[in-house]
């Protein structure tokens, strides 16, 4: 902490100054090492002032990713395993973070576990950092007394989910970077290299082919229109952002994603390892089945996936197993299905989930290498499509040019 002071040194000179100290009497012997005798001590509110700008600005340019909670949330489990205190483990953790917004959360959560909440309602006072999932399985593990199981668990779950994002958006990562440069070279074929060999064509009296009419009418409509078409782009791409964030919206996108060709089934697969996996570690956590329906309706992932949970819980307060109303929703296997009515029948659902969990990561495995392969294929017909019509609009021209000068 800073503070500001006004001091006599040993020549009975008044002098003012700024100084670092833990607190106001800290900052008093500091002084007096120093020869300087105090007459006026007080904090530096400017600075505090500034620091908490930007602290507040950290916290929101740098927001906690998700390796960053997973090394939280392993650091607490082992010091929890260890036999350190709830108060001890915060402390230590808030010295070890770097992420300010963790920082100030575990300093809240220090306060309210020292005021006399539980753990539970420590973390679910931040649900943007921690999910209904985190919090669900945290009071699992306070409740039953089992909290270090639960949270390996929930380490387990978090590295998983982790790794299957990371690996379908490598998959997307290449595709993407292509099809922007592909774009790019587009426009810039059609802007700045067209116009030139048109200019030559038309001196030498050459009558142009379709493919170079098309490109240089291209041309000439974004040339003249390019304010509306930049309009129209950002219009839609705002519209489109302010809709999918509608419950509708999401609904809508996330169905498209789902049947989309060759991308659907890598989304699908990733959805019924997410469901079997936070299932079966919510059953093997004590959690009721109507009670994890309602979790996995908020952390599934998938808008149009949550939406059939609606009908699914419904059917379940009816007193209906779970197998049941599955197979009248959509999007869910054949397989998951069949899977879960042997796991109830057995009384093995966790078990049964488990199985079901580690064979869709395989399959989303497989189907993001099959998702990359066969999208090369696709990026190199657009590829040679963009190529071969400026081919045609440059060169079919450019051979009646050569044959013209032949003559």
């Amino acid at each position: 902490m800073e503070y500001k002071y006004t001091a006599i040194t040993e020549d009975g000179e008044l002098i003012e100054g700024v100084i670092q100290a833990n607190s106001k009497e800290n900052a008093e012997s500091i002084l007096l090492e120093k020869d300087l005798y105090p007459q006026k001590i007080e904090e530096n509110f400017d600075s505090i002032s500034k620091n908490s700008i930007w602290k507040s600005l950290k916290s929101k340019l740098f927001p906690l990713k998700t390796p960053e909670l997973i090394i939280f949330t392993k650091q607490f489990r082992t010091m929890f395993k260890a036999g350190l205190s709830i108060v001890e483990i915060l402390s230590i953790l808030e010295n070890q973070v770097e992420n300010i917004k963790l920082q100030e959360i575990i300093i809240e959560m220090k306060k309210d576990i020292q005021e006399g909440k539980t753990l539970y309602q420590a973390f679910s006072k931040h649900p943007k950092t921690f999910s209904r999932l985190y919090c669900a399985m945290i009071r699992a593990g306070e409740t039953s007394g089992s909290l270090v199981e639960v949270m390996n668990r929930l380490c387990y779950l978090l590295d998983h989910e982790y790794k299957v994002k990371q690996d379908i958006k490598s998959a997307l990562q290449y595709p993407m970077i292509v099809l922007i440069a592909l774009t790019g070279a587009f426009f810039f074929l059609l802007t700045f290299v067209i116009p030139k060999f048109v200019l030559i064509f038309k001196n030498a009296g050459i009558q142009l082919p379709l493919p170079t009419v098309m490109a240089l009418n291209l041309y000439h409509f974004l040339i003249t229109y390019w304010y509306l078409c930049l309009l129209f782009l950002i219009g839609t791409i705002v519209s489109l952002a302010l809709y999918f964030k509608t419950k509708q919206g999401k609904i809508v996108r996330d169905t498209i994603l789902l049947k989309t060709p060759i991308i659907g089934p890598v989304f699908q697969k990733a959805a019924m390892s997410r469901f079997s996996s936070i299932f079966a570690i919510l059953q093997a956590s004590g959690i009721g089945v109507l009670k994890s329906i309602d979790i996995l309706s908020d952390t599934i992932g998938n808008a149009a996936i949550s939406q059939q949970f609606e009908n699914i819980r419904e059917k379940l307060k009816e007193g209906r197993g779970i197998s049941g109303p599955l197979k009248s929703a959509k999007f869910f296997t054949p397989m998951v299905i069949s899977m879960i009515a042997v796991g109830e029948e057995t009384g093995n659902l966790d078990e049964m989930l488990s199985e079901i969990s580690k064979h869709y990561d395989e399959e989303v495995e497989y189907a993001v290498q099959k998702m990359s392969t066969n999208i090369g294929p696709i990026l190199i017909v657009g590829l040679a499509a963009v190529v071969g019509f400026f081919a045609l609009a440059i060169f079919m021209p450019m051979w009646d040019l050569t044959k013209m000068a032949a003559r």
